[in-house]
C-alpha cells in the first residue's frame, strides 16, 4: 500500500518508493543498501531524489509521512478466531507476570535488585 502511494501520488520510481519502506521500517542506509544489493552511496543519493519529489527535509519527515500509509502486519480471520481463546487460557499467568514485571514511578522505591560486586557498595547497580 505505501509503495503505491508513493509511486502513483508522490511520482517517485520503484527502487526510490522501495528505499522509502526500508527506511520507514527503521533500517539504515547501510541496512538497506546490504538489503538491495547497491552501495550505500546509491541509497544516499535515492533519499536525495525521494526528499526532493516529496519536498520532505529530512529522514524523519519521510518516516512521519510515510507511517500513515505503511501497512502494518494484519490478522487473518483464522488467526482472529484462534487468538480470544488463546488470550482467555492464558490471561490469569500474563495478568500476574505482567504486575511482576512493572516498573514503579514517582518516588517509589525499587525492591530486588542488589549489586554484585564485593566491595560492600550495595547501590543496586553492581558497581
Amino acid at each position: 500500500m505505501l509503495r503505491d502511494v508513493l509511486i502513483n501520488q508522490k511520482g517517485l520510481s520503484n527502487r526510490e518508493a522501495e528505499v522509502a519502506e526500508l527506511v520507514t521500517k527503521g533500517l539504515s542506509n547501510k541496512e538497506v543498501a546490504n538489503q538491495l544489493f547497491v552501495t550505500e552511496k546509491t541509497v544516499k543519493f535515492h533519499l536525495t531524489n525521494i526528499y526532493k519529489k516529496m519536498n520532505l527535509k529530512s529522514r524523519a519527515q519521510l518516516i512521519v509521512w510515510c507511517m500513515p500509509h505503511y501497512n502494518f502486519t494484519e490478522t487473518t480471520s483464522a488467526q482472529a478466531a484462534q487468538a480470544p481463546a488463546a488470550v482467555n487460557a492464558e490471561s490469569s499467568n500474563a495478568a500476574s507476570a505482567q504486575i511482576q514485571n512493572t516498573i514503579p514511578s514517582g518516588s517509589s522505591t525499587v525492591s530486588g535488585i542488589r549489586g554484585g560486586n564485593d566491595q560492600g557498595n550495595n547501590n543496586g547497580f553492581g558497581f
